[in-house]
């Protein structure tokens, strides 16, 4: 039996779905049941009915699907793929924060712990985020974390001032536009797809600016027919797979998340035989954390 068919036999005994992100290896990405974006995701967890949930993404990712399926058991076969920006909005520090400005509304990208999820007012993935924005009434200000880069760039586009946690993605935050540039060398006329949780100055040397839900739709919509990917290589399988007679190019050398690539075959069989390691939050948490993120589902 192959590792493949064992991983599908264990899940139709399980009764499981295995959600996985763009982000991650090919090879788990063809025998999930759903890939999709941060926001997909969520949406996708909390729709679920399937009562084992085996989540390939970040500890983040999966902690969403548990707030948002209660009842599921939900596994991340690689406990240790934890995600630097969410480290960067410990709880404490953010309901200290809030404390001292208690009129200010707290925006909290998706990318955050569940336990600091429990300390703000709504969240916001980087599909939705500009309309989570525009929903807040414009004279009330915006505490935007953790990521600096994503709140800049949001600012910037929708001409609203926003107070910004200074937290970033390592693996977005090292890319400048000097990539880009060599990229466009490289490629000439290859349209240049960015995600916003890169710096200002590398969006602005871009064409646009998306999700990588939004790059998997602009890709299939447009009539370009070559795309150079600023954002984690893993989603150039999905593009390619989804855009046959398309081209798509990485910046060099290619964005790579050393968590995203801890979700492997072997784990995810691993952790469907053995039904762990589990996700595991409190009622409390789980309560208090649901409350943002379906006012951003509301939306």
């Amino acid at each position: 039996m192959t590792l493949e068919e064992e991983i599908l036999a264990l899940k139709a005994e399980r009764k499981a779905v295995i959600l996985a992100h763009n982000y991650t290896r090919g090879e788990v990405q063809d025998i999930a049941d759903f890939t999709g974006d941060s926001l997909e995701l969520s949406r996708k967890a909390a729709e679920c009915r399937a009562p084992v949930i085996a989540f390939c993404g970040v500890r983040f990712m999966a902690e969403t699907a548990k707030i948002l399926s209660p009842g599921a058991i939900v596994l991340h076969p690689a406990p240790n793929a934890g995600c630097p920006m969410a480290d960067m909005a410990d709880a404490g520090a953010v309901r200290a924060w809030r404390a001292g400005h208690p009129g200010v509304v707290m925006v909290a990208y998706v990318n955050t712990t569940a336990a600091t999820k429990t300390a703000v007012d709504i969240c916001c993935t980087s599909g939705n985020a500009e309309r989570v924005i525009a929903s807040i009434p414009a004279d009330r200000e915006i505490m935007f974390l953790p990521d600096a880069n994503l709140g800049a760039n949001l600012s910037r586009k929708l001409g609203r001032r926003m107070l910004l946690w200074q937290g970033c993605c390592p693996t977005h935050n090292a890319l400048d536009p000097a990539r880009i540039e060599k990229a466009r060398a490289a490629h000439p006329g290859a349209v240049v797809m960015i995600h916003p949780e890169c710096p200002v100055a590398t969006v602005e040397a871009a064409d646009v600016a998306l999700s990588t839900g939004g790059m998997l739709k602009y890709a299939r919509e447009s009539d370009a027919k070559s795309f150079i990917v600023a954002t984690e290589e893993g989603i150039l399988h999905r593009l390619r797979r989804e855009n046959p007679g398309k081209e798509f190019f990485p910046v060099e050398p290619p964005l790579r998340c050393p968590n995203m690539k801890k979700l492997t075959l072997e784990n995810l069989r691993d952790s469907l035989r053995d039904m762990a390691p589990r996700i595991e939050l409190d009622a409390e948490t789980i309560r208090l954390a649901r409350a943002p993120i379906d006012r951003m589902l509301a939306i």
